[in-house]
C-alpha cells in the first residue's frame, strides 16, 4: 500500500511540474521506489531467517543436531548384541546344558503311563522341570558368578574372558554325567587329534554327547516307571474279559485305578526325590 501511494504521489507531482524537470523528477523518483523495494526485500529476508532459526528450537532438535547424533553414534554397543544373542539362545541353552532333558522326558514318561493325555499340563511339567533345574545347577551357578560373573563386573577381566571361565564349571558338571562312549562318538567325528583327557574336549563335542547321555538316562527311568502302571493295566483287562465285559475299555477302569494307585503311594515326592538322587 505505501508503494502505491509513492507512486500515484509522484505521478501528480510529475503532472504538475515543468516539462524541462520532468526528467530529473522521474529519476529521482525510480530511485526512491528502488530504495523502498529493496528495505522491503530485506525486512522479509530477516523475517524468513529468524523463522528458520526458531525451527529447530520449538522441535527441539535440529538438522545439524540429528546429524552429529548420527555420526557420533554409528555403532551398537556390544554389550547389547550380545545380550540379545543370549536371551534368544536361552531356551536352547536350557535344553542342551541342564538336567531339564532328563527331567522332561521321565515327567512325559509318567503322564502316558497314568493315561492322563494332558493333566498334567505341558505348561506345569515345564515349571516344575524348570524350578528343579534351578535347584540342581545352583552350585554351578555360584561357581560361574564367582569365577566369571564377579571380576566381570569389576572390569578386571575382558568379555571373552569371563565366557571362557564361566564355560569351565558348566563344562565340568556335563562331563561328570556324559558317557564316555558318547563323548567318543563325537570326539571321533568331529576332531583329527583325539585328547589325552576328557577336560581337553571342546563345548561342541561335550554338548552333545551330554545330552545323548540324558536321554538314555530319561528313558531308563521312564520305563522303569512305566512297568507298574503297565502290570495294573494288565490286571484290569484280564479282569474285565474274564468277567464278560466286551464293551467296556479297560482303560475306562484303568486310569482312576492308576491314578488313585499313584496318589496314595505319594508318587510325586518319590518321584522327585529318584531324579534329585541320582544326580
Amino acid at each position: 500500500m505505501e508503494l502505491r501511494r509513492l507512486v500515484l504521489a509522484g505521478a501528480v507531482m510529475l503532472a504538475m511540474l515543468p516539462a524541462g524537470a520532468e526528467p530529473a523528477y522521474a529519476a529521482a523518483k525510480s530511485a526512491q521506489v528502488q530504495a523502498a523495494t529493496a528495505q522491503k526485500r530485506t525486512q522479509i529476508a530477516g523475517a524468513k531467517r529468524k523463522l528458520t532459526a526458531a525451527a529447530p528450537d520449538a522441535s527441539g532438535v535440529g538438522l545439524d543436531s540429528i546429524a552429529s547424533q548420527l555420526n557420533g553414534n554409528q555403532s551398537v554397543p556390544w554389550s547389547i548384541v550380545i545380550g540379545l544373542t543370549l536371551l534368544t539362545l536361552l531356551p536352547a541353552l536350557l535344553l542342551s546344558m541342564t538336567p531339564m532333558v532328563r527331567l522332561l522326558v521321565v515327567f512325559h514318561f509318567l503322564r502316558q503311563a497314568l493315561g492322563t493325555q494332558t493333566a498334567p499340563s505341558n505348561q506345569v511339567l515345564m515349571g516344575l522341570g524348570l524350578m528343579m533345574t534351578w535347584f540342581l545347577m545352583q552350585p554351578v551357578m555360584l561357581q560361574v558368578d564367582q569365577q566369571a560373573l564377579t571380576p566381570y563386573r569389576a572390569r578386571t577381566i575382558s568379555g571373552e574372558q569371563a565366557l571362557e571361565l564361566g564355560a569351565a564349571p558348566v563344562k565340568t558338571y556335563m562331563l561328570r554325567y556324559a558317557r564316555e562312549k558318547d563323548l567318543a562318538l563325537f570326539a571321533s567325528a568331529g576332531m583329527s587329534a583325539r585328547p589325552k583327557t576328557a577336560a581337553e574336549l571342546p563345548m561342541q563335542v561335550v554338548v552333545p554327547a551330554y545330552m545323548l547321555s540324558e536321554l538314555k538316562a530319561g528313558f531308563q527311568i521312564g520305563a522303569v516307571l512305566f512297568l507298574p502302571f503297565l502290570l495294573v493295566d494288565l490286571a484290569i483287562a484280564s479282569i474285565t474279559t474274564s468277567v464278560g465285559m466286551m464293551q467296556l475299555p479297560p482303560v475306562v477302569i484303568s486310569t482312576p485305578v492308576k491314578i488313585l494307585l499313584f496318589v496314595m503311594v505319594d508318587g510325586w515326592n518319590l518321584l522327585a526325590g529318584s531324579l534329585l538322587k541320582s544326580f
